[in-house]
């Protein structure tokens, strides 16, 4: 607030210490610094009701519990409209769940800082049994306060849309899985067995078409088995054709290319990896990368004695399991294949150089790994845990360049 003519915003003199030292405390339209309020604000946000507590700044601030606002739009904006009045600065934060992340771009549109918080990261008491959304709303709040949360990355609309549409695919990946395992269920369990290896192949299925039972209620239960398998698999087809007619026009279909120069990245590997992690530059360093995908061994140690186990699991289990898939192809010889070269042609010479260096690398320590008589899914998982450090290191230079 500018002074007007003829007047200067003058300091004025507060008497602190034991030395009765003066301090000046600038004032601006009569406030002074002191008059500066804050408010971390939780919400518990659920389908019909959003619980909603205000924890004021400093050790001794007051917590309270607001009250319950229904979660349409236009109520949610006139209650941030009140609490937002009241206070100079207001932090709001929530559990990411079901419910998205349209609070979100709604609290940032008004101008106020959101935080959308890991759930699986909230410090918990382990003695406290009671769980309601009152509690969590001001449990919530003073964790914000007292910076104990953790915040999950909030991907754009456009980022948001295809993520959708690949996690759609997952989804009918695994439904296909199903149906197939019962028609595998099915046949064994009236010992029908299928004398070649590889099974789910157009002579696979002529054997099942061939295969006849005494009871017609047993010939119409598996035509309908293998019916819904073929319902399955058209569908993931036509989810994987649609995801590669819309990532060309996407902001990251650079990255999603320069990924598939790597040996055992295909597109809907790419493109699942940039979906679920987003942009790697966020990631100071491959080790967060890795952490952060669950792909470092978990450790209990206690004073001399170091006790180190499997990797954590944590994060995003999507993307670890289709790293650890793809790192099997690591087991062959380096060599660039007929597909990877019309790849490689298109790619930037930094990117070509850091898919050989990876080839060169993983393909030996997969031998070396192997020869030491390691188990071959121990060996997958270490060579997938390097394959995200180059990863890392192509995606940070696409989105360089």
């Amino acid at each position: 607030m500018s002074a007007s003519a003829g007047e200067v915003a003058r300091p004025t003199l507060r008497v602190r210490g034991l030395l009765g030292r003066a301090e000046p405390i600038l004032t601006t339209g009569g406030r002074t610094v002191a008059d500066y309020r804050e408010a971390f604000v939780g919400i518990d946000v659920a389908k019909l009701k959003n619980a909603i507590a205000i924890a004021e700044a400093g050790r001794e601030g007051e917590v309270r519990f607001f009250g319950e606002v229904d979660t349409s739009a236009t109520s949610m904006r006139r209650v941030i409209g009140r609490i937002a009045s009241r206070f100079d600065h207001v932090h709001f934060c929530y559990e990411a769940g079901p419910t998205g992340y349209g609070l979100y771009r709604l609290i940032r549109s008004l101008g106020h800082q959101c935080t959308v918080v890991a759930p699986s990261l909230i410090p918990r008491k382990p003695g406290d049994r009671v769980k309601t959304n009152r509690r969590d709303a001001i449990s919530l709040a003073r964790l914000l306060r007292a910076g104990e949360l953790t915040a999950v990355w909030v991907p754009d609309e456009g980022h948001e849309s295809i993520r959708d549409l690949v996690r759609a695919r997952a989804a009918a990946v695994e439904t296909l899985r199903v149906h197939r395992q019962q028609v595998s269920a099915f046949m064994l369990k009236h010992g029908r067995s299928y004398r070649r290896k590889k099974s789910w192949t157009m002579r696979y299925l002529r054997w099942l078409q061939e295969q006849r039972f005494d009871h017609p209620a047993h010939q119409i239960a598996l035509q309908e088995m293998v019916e819904a398998v073929r319902v399955s698999k058209e569908r993931v087809e036509r989810l994987e054709r649609v995801i590669e007619e819309f990532v060309p026009a996407w902001s990251l279909a650079p990255i999603v290319l320069a990924l598939q120069t790597l040996r055992g990245v295909d597109l809907i590997v790419a493109v699942t990896f940039v979906t679920e992690v987003g942009d790697a530059s966020r990631f100071e360093s491959p080790r967060q990368l890795m952490g952060y995908l669950g792909l470092v061994p978990g450790e209990r140690s206690t004073g001399e004695t170091v006790r180190r186990g499997g990797i954590t699991k944590a994060g995003n289990g999507r993307v670890r399991h289709m790293l650890v898939e793809s790192a099997w192809t690591y087991r062959h010889p380096p060599k660039v294949g007929k597909a990877k070269l019309y790849r490689l042609d298109q790619a930037p010479p930094k990117v070509r150089e850091i898919a050989w260096k990876a080839q060169s690398r993983l393909t030996a320590r997969y031998r070396m790994l192997s020869a030491r008589g390691k188990r071959t899914t121990v060996v997958c998982t270490a060579i997938a845990r390097e394959l995200v450090g180059f990863m890392w290191a192509v995606a940070r230079e696409a989105r360089a360049t």
